[in-house]
């Protein structure tokens, strides 16, 4: 499906994409795939198809795939930034995955989607774990600063206090 017919979806599949959420939503991905795998062809990669078939495959933790799926959703998505976050997750965990693959799939989107603050929390995560930690704290300010706003600034800290990603800086963060 090309990118200006990324819109248009058969009534039909729409149905489909949305039994596979609720296969998910159940704990079922299997049944899940068997749903997406009757989206007719046209379809298969427009990307609410191709962002659930992420889930799928990363319930699965079937990442090689997860990781083409999610390249998938970059060509086709180019405004979405959960392609580059999926490639990313992906990345780490596929085969020959690690941190430092997962940190250079993700920084790109840095650039691409400045307001975006999962991109430097996840940066932020990636830094923590290989232990460059005066990096990790310039992402987490970073995420910080994109979400400005009170609430939003203390749902990050909160989910930063819980990440165990983040466990060699909860010190820090809980100063924050």
């Amino acid at each position: 499906m090309s990118k200006a017919d990324s819109t248009k979806i058969d009534p039909i599949d729409i149905h489909r994409i949305r039994a596979a959420e609720g296969w998910l939503g159940l704990g079922l991905p299997v049944d899940a795939r068997a749903e997406l795998a009757e989206i007719s062809e046209p379809n298969r990669e427009h990307p609410e198809a191709l962002r659930v078939k992420w889930e799928v495959l990363a319930s699965l933790e079937e990442w090689d795939d997860a990781y083409q799926t999610a390249l998938l959703i970059i060509q086709n998505s180019a405004r979405d930034p959960s392609g580059w976050i999926h490639r990313a997750y992906a990345a780490r965990r596929m085969t020959g995955g690690s941190l430092e693959r997962a940190f250079k799939a993700l920084y790109p989107a840095v650039e691409l989607f400045p307001n975006e603050p999962v991109i430097p929390y996840n940066l932020a995560c990636y830094c923590c774990q290989m232990n460059r930690l005066p990096e990790s704290r310039i992402w987490l300010q970073r995420t910080l600063r994109i979400s400005s706003e009170p609430r939003a600034s203390a749902a990050i800290k909160q989910m930063a206090l819980a990440d165990k990603d983040l466990t060699a800086m909860w010190e820090e963060i809980k100063l924050l």
